[in-house]
């Protein structure tokens, strides 16, 4: 099947590009929107309008395959790539990227990828993490619509995988609505709840953790009053944006393991995942740092997981953090890591090597990138995946939860017909 034709369209996406360092040096929140300066390149606010671009492939058979070209809410910080504007790189993917594709046979997954991985722009720049990104749905599509198959079957036949048979647990992340919307995940039995977003000191954590220690109590006692199901015990997944490092110091380990013993009675009879404990501000430290956080939670038996995200964007980077043994855990967080066959590898490097893989990815994607992600995982079968887009929780939960079931609905039903 031939590729005849490569349109881009603008879009919005789920949420905002947000600007991770004015935030932490102190933007006060106003409503919606953050008042201060700006302080991460290219932003011209610190909350901003999310953008995205949506690549269509007309196949030479008339089907039209869909992807859409997204990074994540906070773009430019913790080593990722820059703010990504429709308007910047609409014309380099008319001019350099629609003229490698039209006209080309569809060959197999990891042989177009290879030549996207390998695609320098006219200045030598490699292709935007959000370009790979994009550019991997669109031919996953045009691959599962070209064989009459669906995303999930391309990729376990690919990868020599199997398509799970069961769902995969859903993690839902709440915003800064972290009361209101952890009583939207309860009402829908999230698996995995809440997020929280705890991004600052002063405000959401406590200059002592008092703050997200009094969160969690109310977080474990307001799943036991209001679960309509008794056997309903969902993870309590927190992510703090290196905020324990920040209040204790990143290199203080017992301080932020007694904290982290505390912030587990509290979250009891649940189970408790803490993200980004630390971001030490560069990747060899940060490993360093989480790796020794985690040994030492090892030791005592302390009943948390520590969930690696900062400085953990490629796939060398995942590699990097297992083989450190930094983190129970890691997000592998599909737009950082560009093109979906990295998440593919990134997963399975961490299922290999017995550490728990999270195909996260942000808030800030489509509708469509969230659909081709459920495909991805219900084929490499993560240890759960994140509800996206948007912060709204029923919306990505909407998303993610009615791709998955259909899926197994349908494959249900073939092998019905098959027997």
């Amino acid at each position: 099947m031939k590729i005849k034709q490569l349109i881009c369209a603008p879009g919005r996406t789920g949420f905002y590009f947000d600007d991770q360092k004015a935030i932490k040096a102190g933007a006060r929140r106003d409503g919606n929107i953050y008042i201060g300066e700006a302080a991460t390149e290219g932003f011209t606010s610190v909350r901003q309008a999310g953008e995205s671009v949506s690549l269509m492939l007309i196949l030479e058979d008339g089907q039209i395959a869909f992807g859409d070209c997204a990074a994540v809410q906070y773009s430019g910080a913790g080593g990722r790539d820059p703010l990504f504007l429709a308007s910047d790189f609409i014309p380099l993917l008319e001019e350099e990227i629609a003229p490698l594709l039209e006209g080309k046979e569809l060959g197999t997954f990891r042989e177009m990828m290879a030549a996207v991985e390998n695609f320098h722009t006219a200045d030598g720049k490699r292709l935007h993490t959000a370009i790979r990104y994009g550019l991997s749905q669109v031919l996953l599509d045009a691959l599962a619509k070209a064989g009459q198959r669906m995303i999930c079957e391309v990729v376990a036949d690919e990868y020599g995988l199997k398509v799970s048979t069961e769902p995969i647990p859903i993690f839902c992340q709440s915003g800064d609505s972290r009361y209101e919307n952890a009583d939207k995940m309860i009402i829908k039995q999230a698996d995995v709840m809440p997020h929280a977003l705890i991004n600052n000191v002063t405000d959401k954590l406590g200059k002592k953790g008092e703050l997200l220690l009094e969160y969690v109590a109310w977080l474990s006692k307001r799943i036991q009053d209001f679960r309509l199901d008794p056997d309903y015990n969902p993870v309590l997944h927190i992510d703090v944006y290196g905020t324990i490092g920040q209040a204790f110091g990143d290199d203080n380990y017992q301080a932020m393991a007694d904290y982290l013993e505390t912030l587990a009675a509290a979250a009891a009879p649940f189970k408790l995942r803490i993200e980004g404990p630390m971001d030490a501000g560069s990747k060899a430290d940060t490993i360093r740092h989480l790796a020794a956080l985690t040994s030492l939670v090892n030791e005592r038996g302390i009943a948390v997981e520590l969930v690696a995200d900062e400085w953990c964007n490629t796939y060398q980077d995942v590699v990097d953090f297992v083989n450190a043994g930094a983190g129970h855990m890691i997000q592998v967080k599909t737009p950082d890591l560009g093109g979906l066959h990295k998440t593919i590898e990134a997963t399975l490097y961490c299922k290999e090597h017995g550490v728990k893989a999270y195909q996260g990815g942000t808030c800030n994607e489509t509708v469509r990138s969230a659909q081709i992600c459920t495909q991805v995982a219900m084929a490499t079968q993560p240890d759960q995946i994140l509800a996206k887009p948007g912060m709204g929780v029923d919306e990505g939960l909407m998303i993610v939860y009615n791709e998955m079931q259909d899926v197994l609905a349908l494959r249900r039903a073939s092998q019905r017909k098959e027997s």
